[in-house]
């Protein structure tokens, strides 16, 4: 859905200067396609275009021999270099290597698959270098960011990324390392069905409380995501609360292209007799087929496959019908509205409770999924009043905008949910050193949990001890359960130090968190114990019920924390009991102290390790971005020279077609002389040989260089034109100020005259009025000199006398005229005359005094066009027409 106007929605902070205000920029990265957004001052609320003005990009990049390429151009490089393309990236996010995920990837893709350091995934050029999946990502990060900055024309930073709602914090994990390699700062993850939800928000209210399931049909996975939408009168704020989520990660429009590549494998193979699994070419070649056939075929019953030369210079043509098609997809169709069943079990409502389903992503717009969800839920609950394309990276820019808090948006509340269960566990303290350790394991976060909240666990603990943190099912075949451990340390000199301040039972507390973006961690840990305070104000205190909170049980409260607290381990600890860098005198002090309830807490230390699958550490980071960055900077050095050698045979081009025997009359010729064009076509005529020679092999400032020499010759013959198109203009200003500081003269002396008849004070003195008209005579003469030795120089001879130097001379009459226009009219000397015969003496001459310098201002700011008939024309050269370069005529 196409957006209404952006006041209703969205209002910028417009008073603020630019400077202060930040861009956000919202990419929709799926796994065959980009969509972005940018939210920045001054610029429409919209899908961000690429280079080709498209809406949206494919997700793929890839390299011709040195050239890396983005998008479409990309995606089709691999039916010529099937090792050098990379796409559907997406799948291999955190996958360990030995995943299915990873298998199923193999399949549909000719790239090669590599391990890494970290058991992930890495693809392999045909030149040996290898990427990984985080550094792929991060290149189409940093094209987006390249793209967004353009039409922001500023730096672009901040970032919101939307990921599907089963995303596990491994994946999540590999998506913030791609952002951060990318060079932008993550402002947080987004479920995309929740993002969708926000979309369908902006324009609307809901007086009373509505169920909605947004049902998204991607390329890798079909998702769908119950979500209740209500607004507050009071705040009228719309609050959007995801209450379940359900999905299939088998199913999508992926694997409807690997069956209907199936389809086309098998017509060639029984055709041709051989097998095209043996060239990866033309593999690649039927991925891009079978793509354009389902496109076709969700809209005709039938469609043509035609690839020339698919393999072995064998041309493949063949017809599919959307029946055979769904024959193959057969065992699918139980499983395309199965997520929305578990979405709604997982809310604990029915369909009955839902206002509508909400279809979004390109998936649905296949038949066989379409005919699938219509039977589940009804023709009646469908609804398509959002853009499947474009809903959730607009929604996820609107979510974006609002946590900047640089902008002023819709008031609209997102509360997510986790979908996955979280336990802790960790070893049970030995009754005796021969017992058997034994493990507590104990769900902390249960699916359903809300995002954004923390919880605090209390244990009885004297040593240091490892809480391990585990999703209770495996979140996606062939990945691992362990995704965090957590070690804390200092609590036996903690307790140790609460003990000899007089607590009680001390215990230690860890606050777990799980952020609005889905990240879990260990924000805090203390050892606590309970202090009485002896004092009698103490002892009131607890007499009356205001004693301290307890120390026992679990804390649930709202926290909006970074997406990620750490990369790789962390530590958060304050100085520990006994270590202090006090004086003695002060540990004195603080020794014979008397406890306080404020001393009851100490700071343990934390340390988080990743046993499976760890996010890229700092250093792997950094080597990364050095690596992206060298690719800019030669890509950069790429663009250079070629704008360099495209504006120099440009150019070349140009001065042949002005050096051309057809062109007799043109303002080049007559501007030049006949060994200047001898001289401009022998060195036209060495640098096409160069630029056909070396032009290949050139560096950027080699080009530069025959570019110069070029315009040296030129420059003679630009400067004749130039002046010749200016000098009337520069003439007849100088005739103006002439004009203008005669009658000046004229009307001041005639005004000086009836004030010394008067007996009344003048504004100028005789000297000055004399000053003035020497200079007025000499710039005269010296004009009327050089004007006429200027007629006699033809076009192409150097003039005489250059603008520059008749409008500083023209300069210094203006000024000189100019101190005296503004000279103000001298205070008269007090007499005895009544009021009436001083008004009546003084009257006129002040009004002659003040007609004339009107008069003379008037004239001296006359522009040069109005000086009329009484300016004095002289004849001037022949020029070509004003404002005529001449190569453009």
């Amino acid at each position: 859905m196409r957006l209404p106007v952006l006041a209703t929605t969205l209002s910028l902070l417009s008073l603020l200067p630019r400077s202060a205000l930040a861009s956000v920029l919202a990419i929709d990265y799926g796994t065959d396609w980009i969509k972005a957004s940018v939210m920045s001052p001054g610029i429409p609320f919209d899908v961000l275009l690429n280079k080709d003005s498209k809406r949206k990009m494919q997700a793929s990049v890839g390299w011709k021999k040195t050239d890396r390429l983005f998008g479409t151009d990309a995606f089709n490089l691999a039916s010529r270099f099937p090792s050098d393309s990379f796409s559907s990236i997406k799948y291999l996010q955190a996958a360990p290597f030995d995943s299915d995920i990873v298998s199923y990837y193999t399949s549909i893709s000719t790239a090669d698959v590599v391990k890494t350091a970290r058991n992930t995934v890495a693809l392999k050029q045909a030149d040996g270098n290898e990427w990984s999946v985080e550094e792929l990502v991060g290149m189409q990060f940093s094209y987006v960011k390249q793209l967004a900055e353009a039409l922001a024309e500023e730096k672009v930073t901040d970032v919101i990324v939307t990921v599907p709602p089963f995303y596990s914090q491994f994946q999540r994990d590999a998506v913030v390392d791609a952002i951060e390699i990318a060079g932008l700062r993550t402002l947080a993850l987004i479920n995309d069905g929740t993002a969708v939800a926000v979309n369908y928000a902006m324009t609307r209210t809901f007086p009373t409380p509505e169920y909605h399931i947004v049902f998204d049909a991607g390329a890798s996975s079909i998702r769908a995501t119950v979500v209740s939408f209500s607004t507050s009168n009071s705040t009228s704020g719309t609050q959007i609360t995801v209450a379940g989520v359900g999905y299939d990660l088998t199913t999508g429009g992926t694997e409807l292209d690997r069956r209907l590549r199936e389809i086309l494998i098998e017509a060639f193979n029984t055709k041709n007799k051989r097998d095209i699994h043996e060239d990866p070419r033309g593999m690649a070649k039927l991925w891009k087929e079978a793509g354009r056939i389902k496109t076709i075929l969700s809209a005709n019953t039938e469609a043509t496959a035609t690839v020339e030369s698919l393999a072995w210079d064998i041309d493949f043509k063949t017809k599919i019908t959307r029946a055979s098609f769904e024959a193959a997809c057969e065992d699918m169709k139980d499983r395309f509205a199965k997520p929305i069943d578990d979405a709604l079990r997982n809310a604990g409502l029915t369909l009955e409770n839902v206002t509508s389903v909400i279809l979004t992503g390109g998936s649905t717009r296949t038949p066989m999924i379409q005919a699938a969800v219509r039977a589940a839920v009804g023709d009646e609950k469908i609804a398509l009043n959002v853009n499947a394309d474009e809903a959730a990276v607009l929604g996820a820019a609107l979510h974006g905008a609002s946590l900047s808090r640089q902008f002023k948006t819709k008031n609209i509340k997102v509360t997510d949910i986790n979908p996955f269960d979280i336990q802790a566990s960790y070893l049970a303290t030995s009754a005796s050193p021969l017992a058997k350790p034994r493990t507590i394991t104990t769900v902390v976060f249960p699916g359903g949990s809300k995002s954004g909240t923390k919880k605090t666990l209390t244990f009885k603990r004297k040593e240091d001890f490892v809480i391990n943190f585990d999703y209770k099912t495996p979140v996606a075949p062939g990945f691992p359960t362990r995704f965090m451990e957590v070690e804390i340390t200092g609590i036996a000199e903690a307790i140790a130090n609460l003990t000899e301040l007089g607590a009680s039972d001390p215990v230690v507390k860890a606050t777990l968190t799980m952020s609005e973006s889905g990240f879990v961690s260990v924000s805090n840990a203390i050892a606590f114990g309970e202090i009485k305070d002896e004092s009698i104000a103490g002892k009131l205190k607890g007499f009356f019920g205001a004693g301290s909170s307890s120390a026992d049980g679990e804390e649930s409260t709202p926290e909006k924390a970074p997406p990620r607290e750490s990369d790789s381990s962390s530590s958060a600890s304050a100085t520990p009991s006994g270590a202090s860098n006090s004086t003695p005198e002060k540990e004195k002090d603080e020794k014979n102290k008397k406890p306080t309830p404020k001393d009851n807490t100490i700071s343990l230390n934390i340390t988080v390790v990743f046993p499976t699958i760890p996010p890229m550490t700092v250093e792997h980071k950094k080597n990364a971005r050095s690596r992206l960055r060298a690719i800019d900077l030669d890509e950069a050095a790429v663009a250079r020279k070629e704008e360099a050698r495209n504006s120099f045979e440009s150019y070349l081009y140009r001065m042949r077609d002005l050096l051309d025997e057809e062109n007799r009359d043109t303002p080049f010729k007559q501007c030049s002389q006949e060994s200047e064009r001898k001289a401009l076509a022998a060195k036209l005529e060495e640098s096409f040989v160069w630029l056909h020679d070396r032009g290949d092999v050139a560096e950027t400032s080699q080009f530069l260089d025959k570019r110069n020499a070029i315009e040296i010759l030129e420059r003679p013959i630009v400067h004749r034109y130039q002046e010749i198109e200016a000098f009337p203009q520069a003439l007849n200003s100088s005739q103006m100020w002439n004009w203008s500081t005669r009658l000046f003269l004229q009307d001041a002396r005639t005004n000086m005259t009836a004030d010394a008849a008067a007996d009344q004070p003048s504004k100028w003195t005789t000297a000055e009025l004399d000053a003035l008209e020497k200079t007025l005579k000499e710039h005269e003469a010296w004009l009327d000199e050089w004007v006429e030795k200027q007629k006699k120089v033809k076009m192409n001879q150097d003039p005489v006398i250059e603008t520059t130097e008749m409008r500083a001379r023209a300069k210094v009459l203006e000024t000189a005229l100019a101190r005296l226009v503004k000279r103000k009219v001298p205070k008269m000397a007090k007499k005895t005359k009544t009021t009436s015969e001083t008004e009546s003496t003084t009257a006129s001459p002040a009004a002659e005094t003040s007609s004339a310098a009107t008069e003379a201002t008037a004239a001296a700011e006359t522009s040069t066009t109005a000086a009329g008939a009484q300016e004095t024309v002289i004849p001037t050269p022949p020029v070509a027409p004003e404002g005529k370069p001449y190569d453009e005529l």
